[in-house]
């Protein structure tokens, strides 16, 4: 086991029990934890985080914000959706699993192993109630036989045709979807899940816990793979829309609260929205409300969300007992229209360079605000480097509870941060572009192990290695791996050091799951 600091749980536990005063605690010993990950919100897209240069009102999570602290050097495992969930779950950097570049694909088996610790099943194990509510990206045990998998390859990406079921497509989908889905969140630590898994991707439908809602029947309409909405054809449940996903997401999170705020156990939500992600399903009441277009629309919707889901905490009279993360799995997405929200003064990525997919910052420098009253100061910033790895060790530290030595390999507590304490609890970071590039991180020093941004982003230095000091240069614009050689070189060690290990936390070595590639690569 790795030990928690005896001083900080100490701490943890006194600030506990301590009152206000008028016989009220200011933190409940072990608080209600709630996660809610944002889908492809860039780090300017929240305005309390690019008050010149950001254009969208986002009052609820600007509010948030103004309740808890702000992390300013916050970074997700990569610059695209799965890799960077199975890192904020586990606490383990993505890259030690078969993931070494990508997405986890349409029907393809879990990422998650099975006796891999996540902060649900850490929480389970502590006596929480715990739920996924949204979009799970991780894969599941699609109970698919070899005969039938011909039925649910169709299409390909885009609708613009309108393909008809035949009744040999219905009876595949009637005998696999009639069936218990293994592999998804309630075998990984979540006691109820609910959610469309990836709202853009088949099925189209809900599934709950192990089953589908319904048992699809048609093919997925053309005119909703129009305009950034779907983008794969599939099996859906006739007259599927889009639009509905994220408030029935909203209420299913709302309603879950109510029920467990009448109970004795904590609880733990996980909520990965689906917006501001495409589909660019923006409900009627929201259109238009931002002047800027649709993605924008979808953001202020987002965070009406987020007030909703708020306010519901404050209703049950639990806001004071529920410690609230929100954060978001990469950057804005390029293909949204970021030129066009640019020439209207409004910069998905703040001053940050790279979008979406991006080693470059924009890609993976995310929002991150944590609010945990009684235990963190109202309106505080970090600037500390911090990780959605970190959130394991963070959650294990705020229950008194131990990691494993061989789980959270790559998480660190951010409870003294949270305390108010300036010293850094990491050193160093990996980031990842869609392509696997990685970025590593010491103190202000970033070295990109290739040129360009590794992803989508066009343009940079044909140089072999990038690096870059941020805090003089935090636009990403001054490579001086030519002229820091020795850095590079000191760098360069680490990082293969962090892959060797297995770890990048203190402990034992361990093993990756696969060989992990190396950058820059031959050829490079």
């Amino acid at each position: 086991m790795r030990p928690l600091s005896l001083i900080a749980s100490a701490t943890l536990m006194i600030a506990a029990l301590c009152t206000d005063g008028f016989g009220q605690l200011t933190s409940p010993l072990r608080p209600n934890i709630l996660v809610i990950y944002a889908d492809d919100l860039g780090f300017g897209d929240v305005q309390c985080y690019n008050p010149e240069r950001g254009k969208i009102p986002t009052p609820h999570i600007d509010q948030l914000a103004s309740e808890g602290m702000r992390f300013t050097d916050a970074h997700s495992s990569s610059g695209v959706c799965s890799p960077s969930r199975y890192t904020l779950l586990t606490g383990r950097y993505h890259w030690r699993t078969r993931l070494q570049n990508g997405i986890v694909g349409l029907w393809e088996a879990p990422l998650i192993a099975p006796n891999r610790l996540t902060i649900a099943s850490l929480a389970k194990e502590h006596g929480y109630r715990t739920a996924c509510i949204g979009k799970w990206h991780l894969g599941w045990e699609w109970p698919m036989a070899r005969e039938d998998k011909a039925f649910f390859n169709t299409g390909g990406y885009g609708g613009k045709k309108d393909i008809t079921a035949t009744d040999e497509h219905r009876a595949a989908w009637q005998r696999v979807f009639s069936l218990p889905i293994g592999g998804g969140p309630t075998s990984r630590g979540f006691d109820t899940y609910f959610g469309t898994d990836v709202p853009n991707w088949p099925p189209y439908c809900f599934i709950e816990n192990d089953r589908t809602v319904g048992i699809p029947s048609e093919f997925l309409v053309p005119e909703c793979f129009e305009k950034n909405q779907a983008s794969v054809q599939g099996p859906a449940l006739k007259n599927w829309t889009l639009e509905p996903i994220l408030p029935a997401l909203a209420e299913r999170t709302v309603r879950f609260i109510e029920q467990e705020a009448e109970t004795a156990e904590p609880f733990l939500i996980y909520l990965p929205l689906t917006s501001p992600h495409t589909p660019l399903s923006v409900n009627d009441r929201w259109k238009g409300r931002s002047g800027l277009g649709l993605y924008a629309d979808f953001v202020m919707e987002t965070d009406a969300v987020v007030g909703q889901v708020l306010a519901a905490l404050k209703a049950k009279g639990i806001a004071d007992k529920t410690l609230v993360v929100f954060t978001s799995d990469n950057g804005c997405a390029p293909y949204i229209g970021v030129e066009e929200l640019e020439m209207q003064g409004h910069y998905p990525s703040g001053a940050l360079r790279g979008y979406k997919s991006d080693a470059w910052e924009g890609g993976h420098r995310i929002p991150f605000i944590v609010r945990w009253p009684g235990m963190v100061s109202s309106g505080s910033v970090s600037g500390q480097l911090a990780h959605q790895a970190d959130l394991l060790a963070t959650f294990a530290e705020v229950m008194n509870a131990d990691v494993p030595d061989n789980m959270g390999e790559d998480s660190f507590s951010l409870v003294p941060i949270l305390r108010g304490d300036e010293s850094p609890v990491r050193n160093h970071a990996v980031s990842c572009s869609i392509q696997g590039l990685p970025g590593l991180r010491k103190g202000d020093w970033k070295l990109i192990f290739g040129p360009g941004s590794g992803g989508w982003t066009k343009g940079g230095d044909e140089q072999q290695m990038q690096l870059y000091n941020l805090a003089a240069d935090p636009s990403e614009t001054n490579n001086l791996a030519a002229t820091e050689t020795n850095r590079v070189a000191e760098m360069t060690a680490l990082m293969e050091k962090i892959v060797t290990e297995g770890r990048s936390t203190p402990g034992s070595p361990l093993m990756n799951d696969v060989t992990v590639r190396r950058y820059p690569e031959k050829g490079d």
